[in-house]
C-alpha cells in the first residue's frame, strides 16, 4: 500500500486479521454500517456481514464485557471504543475480567481480546476525547498496552495483538491517523510485541518516546543534528511490558536520556522509564534524566490544547540542557 496513512494501515491490519482467522470478529459502536467515527472499518460488514462486524449500543461496560465472554469461548473479539476517554465505564471489566482471568482460572482460560481506542489530542475535540491514558491502565497487572506511531508500526504491532493470547488495550493516536503516511506491505506479518524501535541511531543521548510525540521527536533530533547533536531516537510502542534492555544498552552507550510523553508527567510512563534506568544504569548517565510532558492538567478546550501538546522545540531544548551536564 503506497502512501497508506495510519488508519488505512489499522483497516488492512484488521481486514488482514479476518480474512486469516474466522475467529477473529469486530464489535464496536457505529463500527458496521458507518465504518467507525474515524472510518477505521470502513467496508468490513460489507464484506465480512454483520455477525463479524456487529453494531452495538452506546455501552463500553458492555461491549468490553462481551468481548471478554466471547474471548473465553475461542473468539478472538477486536473491541473498539470511540475515545479512549470513554474508556473509563469500561475500565471494571478489564481491571477485574480480562486482566486477571489467566490468573483467577489458573491458566484454564485465556482473554485473546483486543479493545482499540484513539487516543491524545490534536484534532481539537472536547477534554473526554482528547486525554492521554495509557500511564493509568499500564499499571493494571495481566494487560499489556500498546501504542503505535507509523503505519507500519501500527499494521504489524495490531496483527500481533490480535494473535496475543492475552488481553491488549491497542491505543491509536488520532492526531496522526491521517497525517503520517508511508509505504506498507499488506503481508499478514506482525511486529513483535513488548519491543522497542530504534528508529534512528545516535551517540550523544537517548530520547525516548511514543505515539504521536515520536513525529515532534524525530524533528527535534533534525534540528539537534543541525547543531552538531547525534540523538538516538527510540519509540517505545509497547508501553506495557517495555522493553528496558533496548533502552539501557542505548544508554549506556550515549549516557544521556530525555522521555518525552503527551500525558501528564507526573506518575506517568516516563517516571518508571527514568526509575528502571536509574536503578540499573544510574553511573552510566553522565547527566540527570529529563522529561518533556504534558501538564497535570485536564486537556485544555479545543482553542487552547497547542498550549499544552509537546512541541519539537521543547523537545530539543531539553536536550541542549541535557547536553550542558558534563
Amino acid at each position: 500500500m503506497h502512501n497508506c496513512t495510519l488508519i488505512e494501515a489499522i483497516t488492512a491490519a484488521l481486514h488482514r486479521a479476518m480474512a486469516d482467522d474466522p475467529n477473529v470478529l469486530l464489535l464496536g459502536e457505529d463500527i458496521g454500517v458507518n465504518g467507525g467515527v474515524f472510518r477505521a472499518t470502513e467496508g468490513l460488514q460489507a464484506e465480512f456481514g454483520p455477525e463479524r462486524v456487529i453494531d452495538t449500543p452506546l455501552a463500553e461496560a458492555l461491549i468490553t464485557g462481551v468481548a471478554i465472554g466471547m474471548a473465553t469461548q475461542g473468539l478472538r473479539p477486536v473491541a473498539e471504543i470511540q475515545f479512549s476517554g470513554f474508556l473509563f465505564p469500561a475500565m471494571e471489566q478489564l481491571a477485574t475480567g480480562a486482566a486477571r482471568l489467566r490468573n483467577r482460572t489458573r491458566g484454564r482460560l485465556a482473554c485473546p481480546m483486543v479493545v482499540r481506542a484513539p487516543c491524545g489530542g490534536g484534532i481539537h475535540a472536547p477534554e473526554h476525547h482528547s486525554e492521554s491514558l495509557e500511564a493509568l491502565f499500564a499499571h493494571l497487572p495481566g494487560l499489556r498496552v500498546v501504542m503505535p506511531s507509523s503505519p507500519g508500526r501500527a499494521y504489524g504491532l495490531l496483527l500481533a495483538a490480535i494473535r496475543n493470547p492475552d488481553p491488549v488495550l491497542f491505543l491509536e493516536p488520532k492526531r496522526i491517523y491521517r497525517s503520517v503516511k508511508s509505504d506498507v506491505i499488506d503481508d499478514g506479518q506482525a511486529l513483535p510485541l513488548d519491543r522497542c524501535f530504534v528508529l534512528r541511531e545516535g551517540s550523544d543521548m537517548t530520547l525516548v518516546t511514543w505515539g504521536a510525540t515520536v513525529i515532534e521527536s524525530l524533528q527535534a533530533a533534525d534540528q539537534l543534528l543541525a547543531q552538531g547533536v547525534s540523538v538516538e531516537v527510540i519509540d517505545l510502542a509497547t508501553i506495557k511490558p517495555f522493553d528496558v534492555e533496548t533502552i539501557l544498552a542505548s544508554v549506556r552507550k550515549t549516557g544521556r536520556l530525555v522521555i518525552a510523553h503527551e500525558g501528564p508527567q507526573s506518575f506517568g510512563v516516563g517516571a518508571e522509564i527514568a526509575a528502571q534506568v536509574a536503578e540499573q544504569a544510574l553511573l552510566d548517565l553522565r547527566a540527570p534524566i529529563a522529561r518533556v510532558a504534558g501538564y497535570d492538567t485536564i486537556m485544555p478546550l479545543p482553542q487552547g490544547e497547542h498550549f499544552y501538546l509537546v512541541r519539537s522545540e521543547d523537545i530539543s531544548q531539553a536536550c541542549v540542557r541535557t547536553l550542558a551536564f558534563e
